[in-house]
């Protein structure tokens, strides 16, 4: 990244830190006058699959009227920093960026925002001097002092509680829970996918309190789950739609579930918002979510590249992997970051992989880069495949090609792994 790109000197800083609270970002917004309340929202969280619910609602969104302008608001980005702000389907333009940076960077610069902060208010800034006139905002970390938590939307949803990010949310699934649990706001209707009695307990303790009526999915929303390369296919169970045949590009069982989601999370919009079937069908059809199970046949080889970067998150691939008809061999590429449970990860995908590559993502941060090398000793032996250790990311990426000339090579690990697989093989975002 050059000093002139957007987001460089944000980087520079090199405030990854994690500060609790909304004060700063609500001083940034107002600043500026506000601009979150220039523009409607839906709101997404919860640990995994809340990056494909707000991106499979903004899509139906779009394809519901062609003449609205609707934004989307993700983190972390795979390639560009654009990736976060999207407009009209497409990255931010960089003139408005850069702009709307310009604004703000006194005022980030003066309260001493992380970098999480700034970037939040710079998207909403963005929406506003676009017009865009709703915005599916994906929660960053937990949810109740998550700076993107300064909005009142007009629905949000929460996927899901696993254990992730432990040392800010709490051990316990019902501790996170409870974080998650905070975009609930009083009168604004949501959504859930998680079933887990313990943490879906604290989920409707919390909304009872606050008065937001809370839609609870149960385990069969969808059934009859059918899983190709192409996308995947099931059966709906909609509070809002009624039975319908589904359909999403995204590919894995688990998006199944993420539609059901995300096609309840419109159906609670209010009715000047809410697609027809017609049009969300459409959008789950053509959303394109980068880095989520998304396959690229490149001279050859198959490539599946997955930013699952948790044990959940894991488990999901791996269950997409058994569902998969995947040319043979598998070859593994991992790059995982040394706070997250790689030793509950490697298991199960070793398990459906006839070798594996450790190597580390040249895009992760210097800080929180695993040692590949004591990873292979701890686990090599119980492996039951090759192992191979080979730090050099490109490197890695070529001994996988020789490996698996005409299989399949699987990346993931984190998304700073599956960026730089993109960078290093030409593959575009967009």
């Amino acid at each position: 990244m050059t000093s002139h790109e957007p987001g460089a000197w944000m980087f520079a800083k090199g405030d990854g830190s994690i500060r609790w609270g909304l004060e700063r970002t609500e001083e940034l917004l107002a600043g500026v006058g506000d601009p979150h309340r220039r523009f409607r929202s839906l709101h997404v969280g919860g640990t995994n699959g809340k990056g494909s619910v707000a991106a499979l609602a903004e899509a139906a969104l779009r394809v519901a009227d062609p003449s609205r302008t609707v934004g989307l608001y993700t983190s972390p980005h795979l390639v560009s920093f654009e990736e976060r702000i999207r407009i009209g389907g497409r990255p931010v333009e960089r003139e408005l960026l850069l702009a709307c940076e310009a604004r703000l960077r006194p005022a980030i610069e003066r309260t001493g925002a992380t970098f999480f902060e700034g970037t939040t208010a710079i998207a909403f800034l963005c929406f506003a001097e676009a017009g865009v006139e709703v915005a599916v905002v994906e929660v960053g970390l937990g949810g109740r002092l998550d700076s993107t938590n300064v909005i009142v939307p007009e629905a949000c949803a929460i996927t899901g509680i696993a254990r992730d990010h432990t040392e800010f949310l709490g051990e316990s699934l019902e501790e996170i829970a409870f974080e998650k649990a905070g975009i609930l706001k009083p009168g604004v209707p949501a959504v859930t996918g998680e079933t887990a009695p313990g943490p879906l307990a604290v989920l409707q303790r919390r909304a009872e309190e606050v008065g937001a009526p809370l839609l609870a999915l149960g385990g069969d929303v969808v059934d009859d789950v059918r899983v190709s390369l192409e996308g995947t296919r099931f059966e709906l169970e909609s509070e809002r739609y009624g039975s319908r045949e589904g359909f999403t590009s995204l590919v894995g069982a688990h998006q199944a579930r993420n539609a059901a989601v995300a096609a309840d999370l419109l159906g609670l919009l209010p009715r000047d918002l809410r697609p027809s079937w017609d049009a969300v069908e459409a959008g789950f059809a053509s959303v394109r979510w980068p880095g989520r199970l998304q396959v690229e046949r490149l001279r050859g080889t198959t490539w599946v590249l997955d930013v699952a970067h948790n044990p959940a998150g894991v488990a999901s691939l791996a269950a997409s992997l058994d569902a998969l008809r995947l040319p043979k061999p598998v070859v593994l590429v991992t790059a995982i970051l040394n706070d997250k449970a790689w030793d509950e990860m490697l298991p199960p995908l070793l398990a459906r992989c006839d070798a594996a590559v450790l190597t580390v993502a040249p895009s992760s941060p210097e800080e929180r880069r695993w040692d590949p090398a004591a990873a292979g000793a701890r686990i090599g032996a119980a492996a039951g495949v090759p192992v191979r250790v080979i730090p050099d990311f490109a490197a890695a990426i070529g001994r996988a090609e020789t490996m698996a000339p005409h299989g399949t090579i699987v990346v993931t690990g984190s998304v700073f792994t599956v960026g730089s697989a993109m960078q290093e093989l030409g593959i575009p975002v967009f």
